[in-house]
């Protein structure tokens, strides 16, 4: 438990961005580095952190954790990256309350909004890869269309389409693409 407190500190210290610019850092850590999980057992703690309450971050640290050390490893994964986060926030809160109207504290944000942007982009491509192709890193591109998974794609299409055409909770849309997902893939 104690490696996965520090691991998740360590998140939780370099985590520039939150949400979904730190999924590739956590995948980075817990997957690569460590081999802790697998990319499907990565992408299934993804999925669920985005289905429930909370930060992402939060919810997925949780998540590995528990997965890993159970209740204990859920509470040192949780407070290792929570701590981190705390300790940037209180510091540049500090730090900007005094420099609030510097020019060069407003072009450092400006680089940061844009790193975070790459940030989000890689998980979401890390993320549409699992789950299309089933592999983040392994893809045979001159023989791509055989390897990927088409009720996935078209999972994927319908949702994007009814979210950007209609005003349904993103909830039922959920609820039905899980139920489509069971009855196919079972």
């Amino acid at each position: 438990m104690g490696m996965l407190f520090i691991r998740f500190f360590k998140i939780g210290l370099l985590s520039i961005g939150g949400g979904y610019a730190i999924i590739p850092l956590i995948q980075a850590e817990v997957v690569t580095r460590e081999g802790w999980l697998t990319e499907r057992t990565f992408t299934d703690i993804i999925t669920i952190s985005q289905m429930t309450p909370g930060p992402l971050a939060v919810n997925t640290s949780t998540f590995v954790g528990m997965q890993l050390e159970g209740y204990g490893g859920a509470i040192a994964a949780t407070v290792g990256c929570v701590l981190g986060g705390i300790l940037i926030s209180l510091t540049l809160l500090a730090f900007f309350k005094r420099y609030q109207e510097s020019k060069a504290v407003f072009a450092i944000l400006n680089g940061l909004k844009a790193s975070s942007v790459g940030l989000i982009m890689s998980a979401g491509f890390t993320i549409i890869l699992l789950t299309f192709f089933g592999s983040g890193t392994t893809i045979h591109w001159h023989s791509w269309w055989t390897q990927i998974d088409w009720l996935a794609v078209g999972l994927f299409g319908s949702s994007l389409v009814i979210l950007r055409k209609t005003k349904i909770n993103p909830i039922w849309v959920m609820v039905a693409a899980g139920f489509v997902g069971f009855l196919l893939y079972r």
